[in-house]
């Protein structure tokens, strides 16, 4: 019987041949091997399937699974999830690349941090090109020993892609699974958070693809980007858009109610939501998670030699 690696990386995807194999390339690429890649199509139209088809083969790491049907990104992210049997785990993205010792880094932080709970690197936006146009200032005190403080930041604090961090898959089980309505990813990594802490690790190692097509920008409202994540959620009289608001904020109190908390901590965390629900209610003025990432052009040089295959693609 064959070891099982210890970690799993899951990659949800539809219609993503644009850039599916730019990313496999620097997933592929990692200086760090002991992984599976499994990845989950759901029910693309386009070149997907002949893509990752083509790179199994040739590949023994990539488990390629086909859904029947579109189930929608969520279901799809928590699918890939529930297959998986590894001691980490972490989603990766079709359209994003990776620095070739990203996973490395992750699970070297997590080895020598084991009260920590989330390792991911430092984060930067590129474009269609793949040249860095933003690069995140992570300010989120997710490191902090006070989970009502990881907690306080995670709401306030902007950027930060925790979601795509390198996990430990016995604190996954724990949580909630993912849902669908508006900004459930957000609520998803709050309750993470108070789990434990998470550790950042100070290199510039994640490159998040932002293009019309991104799922984020092909979907401006609130009702098409929760459609986006669940089918179900298109339905305007079982999910109006007060319901999709409301299951957010419900979502953070579900996250303090599950998470392994003492009385204090759990009271402070429900005080730090009721400070940031009122101040979403007000809505007056410039809000702390509004704030624009740092833009940092010089960084777009650096892309091409810490990604893995590179070399051979036109700047």
């Amino acid at each position: 019987m064959t070891a099982l690696p210890r970690l799993s990386l899951g990659l949800p995807v539809y219609n993503g041949e644009e850039y599916l194999a730019e990313s496999l390339d620097a997933l592929l690429g990692q200086s760090y091997g002991d992984f599976e890649l499994v990845i989950s199509d759901n029910a693309s139209s386009d070149g997907t399937e002949e893509i990752c088809r083509q790179y199994a083969e040739k590949d023994t790491r990539i488990r390629y699974v086909r859904q029947p049907v579109n189930i929608g990104a969520t279901p799809n992210h928590n699918y890939l999830f529930e297959v998986c049997r590894t001691e980490l785990f972490k989603w990766v993205s079709h359209d994003d690349l990776y620095g070739r010792d990203l996973l490395l880094r992750c699970v070297e932080a997590l080895d020598e941090r084991p009260h920590m709970v989330v390792a991911h690197c430092g984060t930067a936006i590129i474009d269609g090109a793949g040249e860095v146009t933003q690069v995140f200032d992570y300010r989120i005190r997710t490191d902090s020993p006070y989970p009502p403080d990881r907690f306080l930041s995670l709401l306030f604090e902007p950027g930060g892609d925790d979601f795509y961090g390198v996990i430990r898959s016995d604190v996954l089980r724990r949580v909630t699974p993912m849902n669908s309505y508006h900004h459930a990813d957000r609520t998803y990594v709050a309750e993470l958070a108070l789990h434990g802490p998470f550790h950042q690790v100070p290199e510039l190692l994640y490159f998040r693809r932002d293009h019309p097509h991104r799922a984020e920008r092909a979907n401006p409202t609130i009702r098409s980007r929760c459609a986006n994540l669940d089918p179900r959620r298109a339905d305007r009289l079982r999910n109006p858009a007060v319901r999709l608001l409301g299951e957010y904020v419900l979502g953070f109190v579900t996250a303090i109610q599950r998470a392994p908390l003492s009385t204090s901590e759990r009271r402070q965390c429900y005080r730090h939501l009721w400070t940031w629900a009122s101040s979403r209610a007000r809505a007056r003025g410039e809000r702390i998670e509004d704030r624009a990432p740092t833009a940092t052009p010089e960084e777009a040089l650096t892309v091409g030699a810490l990604v893995a295959g590179q070399e051979g693609r036109i700047a």
